[in-house]
């Protein structure tokens, strides 16, 4: 991880109403450490990166049109570190985004930053944090919630997050090694699934430790409930219901209120999130139905090996007894085919921007995803080599970017005063050769489609497609090939919302090899407020590994040079070793935030 590089930490350039220095008392309002440690997992021990000891981390809190200042610990002896704010856009403090390689280098070990974080109005809702380094973030994450500057548009009782992760067995670095190596090897299929740490595969009265047991939220009779579901997961894309309440009312989506839409079961690949409202049963109800716990049955999906858990519903009422076993055969039935779910259904209840329809759009990137054999050969079956993970040929390498000291898109951006090439990206269906990256500028309206190839291989997966920065409007997916005007049919009478991560699905399992079937497509308006340099990327963690990442530039070099903080802050942040980022003897130079 070439911990000989010092921390050069995100540029913290923030637009406040009223920024002021910190005074020689303030203190961060949240401090995460991070360390590694044999974690107790689904009934296992695995060697992980923690937040805080634990995995989840802490709950953070943040408010609309407020800055927190969260510092960072990097106490990982031999990893570095960055902290991605999942969902956030960064939009005043792009090189706060935690993405290493494309706006900060990362923090050393012994190293830490200080983020500041500033949700704008219309940004409430459910997000989490990650590293955004290797294989870290399948522990090292945590639920942020950005409550609402006003009143809550829906009216509830109880509010519950339920974080959802996965288990691989292999501790992170043996991931991460096989995906690289050569010859490939994969890191295996996830062996469980968590809520809230709890696996939920083992029965109460058997379990070897509560890791593998399943999580238990207590509710009232006839009482209305906020459930945010967060995605965490590194592959998984799971569906659930509960048992006897097929009521769920969708009402936000990655950060935006929606407008209601009704459901019987959730669906979320890695990275997505949706807050539901549901109305436990009535006394009455529990009466006639003779019982006081249901199941909350969840399974993952188009995997060679799917797995399954159960959480647990338990009212409080007189009476109330938690069952000793889980059930012999699952009391819900959850749908197999995974593709059309919430698919134009969902619009904003409040769009903080105008929908540009197709006769604004001023440039189509189509964007071919294919697993390609860097050296080697697949013979009958066999992976002989390295395999990688392309978009239109393009391989996305963290560490090999390390290892030829190539500098940050932006910092390199402050130094060059270079971008990337607008004219030979256009020429090259959308990425610039020379910087391997996607430009574009303010004014632009893109419509971004996602196209999935068989490879050599001949098989199809699923990527769940995440976009930093500015959200975009999805367009909605489907097998075979894209048709614009066809799709556009569909928003006569639907707006659709603005998201950060929708799903590129597989329509089939495997045919001929490098077969294209299947798009997802995005709109975006690029404007002066978006400018800085953005990843857009699988959200899973071992096709990022495996090169399934692309580096986006929004705006010239002028735009972007004026989102930099000025001397003498702006030096620490260019320089390995700079005197941006602190350490246990050292407190950081660092620019004005607001903690007001």
């Amino acid at each position: 991880m070439l911990l000989f590089l010092r921390l050069l930490p995100a540029l913290l350039w923030i637009q406040a109403i009223c920024a002021i220095p910190p005074s020689p008392n303030a203190r961060p309002d949240y401090v995460l450490v991070a360390t590694a440690k044999n974690l107790a997992i689904n009934c296992q021990r695995r060697y992980s990166v923690v937040i805080n000891g634990t995995s989840p981390g802490p709950t953070l809190y943040l408010k609309e049109n407020f800055t927190t200042w969260i510092r960072v610990y990097n106490r990982i002896p031999d990893q570095n570190l960055t902290v991605h704010w999942h969902g956030l856009s960064q939009r005043t403090s792009p090189f706060s985004d935690g993405t290493p390689e494309v706006s900060q280098w990362p923090i050393a070990s012994n190293e830490f930053f200080d983020y500041s974080v500033t949700p704008a109005v219309g940004d409430a809702g459910s997000y989490f944090y990650h590293s955004h380094i290797g294989f870290q973030s399948n522990t090292a994450q945590g639920v942020v919630i950005v409550q609402d500057q006003g009143k809550v548009p829906y009216d509830y009782d109880g509010d519950k997050s339920f974080f959802i992760q996965d288990y691989f067995p292999s501790n992170d670095s043996t991931i991460f090694n096989g995906l690289i190596a050569n010859p490939f090897k994969w890191s295996g299929e996830p062996e469980a699934i968590s809520i809230n740490s709890f696996s939920g595969n083992s029965s109460f009265s058997n379990a070897t430790d509560a890791t593998c047991t399943p999580y238990v939220v207590n509710v009232s009779p006839g009482t209305t409930y906020r459930w945010r579901f967060i995605s965490a997961t590194a592959l998984s894309l799971v569906t659930l219901g509960i048992e006897e309440h097929k009521n769920l009312t969708i009402i936000e989506a990655d950060g935006e209120y929606t407008k209601p839409w009704r459901t019987d079961h959730l669906q979320l690949g890695s990275g997505q999130r949706f807050s539901v409202l549901f109305k436990t049963k009535t006394q009455a109800e529990l009466d006639a139905a003779n019982k006081t716990s249901f199941w909350l049955r969840y399974e993952s999906r188009d995997r060679p090996t799917n797995v399954s858990g159960y959480a647990l519903m338990q009212y409080n009422v007189s009476g109330s007894k938690q069952p000793s076993l889980l059930p012999e055969t699952p009391p819900i039935t959850l749908p197999t085919n995974v593709t059309t779910w919430a698919e134009y259904a969902l619009e904003a209840l409040h769009p903080q921007e105008a929908f540009p329809k197709l006769s604004e759009v001023t440039r189509t990137v189509y964007i071919t995803m294919q697993q390609q054999m860097k050296v080697g050969s697949y013979v009958n079956g066999t992976i002989n080599g390295t395999l990688q993970w392309a978009q239109d040929n393009l391989i996305w390498q963290t560490a090999q970017r390390q290892s030829n000291n190539s500098l940050p898109y932006l910092v390199q951006v402050y130094l060059t005063g270079q971008t990337p090439n607008y004219t030979a990206a256009v020429e090259n269906g959308g990425w610039d050769p020379y910087s391997n990256a996607f430009p574009a500028l303010p004014g632009e309206v893109l419509d971004i489609v996602w196209l999935s190839n068989s490879g050599p291989t001949g098989g199809w997966d699923f990527h769940p497609m995440h976009a930093h920065g500015k959200h975009y409007f999805d367009l909605g997916s489907g097998n075979g090939t894209y048709n614009a005007t066809a799709n556009e049919v569909k928003f006569a009478n639907y707006t659709p919302a603005r998201r950060d991560t929708t799903m590129l699905y597989r329509y089939a399992v495997s045919g001929l090899p490098e077969t294209t079937a299947g798009w997802r497509a995005w709109r975006i308006r690029v404007t002066e407020d978006d400018v800085g340099a953005w990843m857009m990327h699988c959200h899973v963690l071992q096709h990022m590994i495996m090169g399934m990442q692309t580096v986006w530039v929004f705006g010239n070099a002028s735009s972007i040079l004026s989102k930099f903080p000025t001397q003498p802050y702006v030096n620490g942040y260019l320089n390995f070793g700079g005197d941006a980022y602190g350490n246990d003897t050292y407190d950081p130079l660092v620019n004005l935030y607001s903690t007001t």
